[in-house]
């Protein structure tokens, strides 16, 4: 893999969906980019033909919301999926079933080809969508399903993720930079692959994340661990003992000793 093609890229000066062209390009050969960029221009075309540029933005939402969710039948995925599935932008314009992030991403752009202002919001529990309009009030969108969130809604999904004691703030709705939800993408792309014994791919994802912090002992614990899936037991056993090393109180490392103690067996065992 070309390490310079991800560090050499500006996310944050980019629009969103070409540092997640990028990185997909980048862990799947098989990337359909010019189909999938079609496809989504001839969603903003269909939209910007149904939706008059004559109303105001929050009713020009509207429409756009009811088109996408209801006419579309964009959504959360059902019944049996590759997790992987609802993150690859290919593949959810085919089924139009998704994750929160590859929803978001795919409302964003059709949004901003018709000037309507999203931004989006890492929050806690998922990716959100938030419209902020000249009163200064923000309308927060879940992508799942186009719902309005209110503070209520939010405060109770941050108390069930964080704990009783979580109080709602200003900074849980901040603009997330594009950096940040690349970030976010690639760890779950990362684990969907790895439980879907994708290891080969899981490598690129887990290689592309560490660019931006190459030192983080979390990452490099997961690099481990798809290289052990991959029974590469030398290059997994020193990155196994650098998270040991570099988190002894973390709760999991008991585990990752366990995990070390096999692979030195079977290395042992091998010679």
């Amino acid at each position: 893999m070309k390490r310079g093609s991800i560090t050499d890229f500006e996310f944050n000066n980019h629009p969103l969906s070409e540092g997640i062209y990028l990185i997909t390009r980048l862990i799947r050969d098989d990337f359909p980019e010019d189909q999938v960029r079609y496809e989504l221009d001839q969603l903003a075309g269909k939209a910007r033909e149904l939706i008059s540029k004559d109303l105001d933005a929050d009713l020009q939402l509207e429409q756009l919301l009811e088109l996408f969710y209801h006419t579309w039948g964009f959504g959360g995925a059902g019944g049996v999926y590759n997790l992987s599935d609802t993150l690859w932008l290919d593949k959810v314009l085919k089924t139009h079933q998704g994750a929160p992030s590859s929803l978001g991403l795919i409302l964003m752009y059709i949004a901003n080809r018709l000037d309507i202002p999203l931004y989006p919001v890492i929050f806690p529990t998922q990716l959100l969508i938030k419209a902020e309009w000249l009163d200064g009030d923000s309308w927060v969108i879940n992508p799942l399903n186009g719902e309005t969130l209110t503070s209520h809604i939010l405060d109770v999904w941050l108390k069930g993720h964080l704990g009783i004691s979580a109080r709602l703030s200003n900074d849980d709705l901040s603009d997330a930079e594009n950096s940040q939800i690349i970030i976010r993408l690639l760890g779950s792309l990362k684990g969907a692959l790895m439980q879907e014994n994708k290891p080969e791919l899981a490598l690129r994802a887990s290689e592309l994340a560490l660019s931006f912090d190459p030192e983080d002992p979390y990452e490099i614990r997961d690099r481990g661990l798809i290289y052990a899936q991959l029974e590469c037991n030398h290059i997994a056993a020193k990155d196994l003992n650098y998270f040991v090393e570099q988190c002894p109180e973390d709760p999991v490392t008991e585990i990752i000793k366990l995990q070390l103690n096999n692979i030195e067996q079977n290395t042992v065992t091998l010679h």
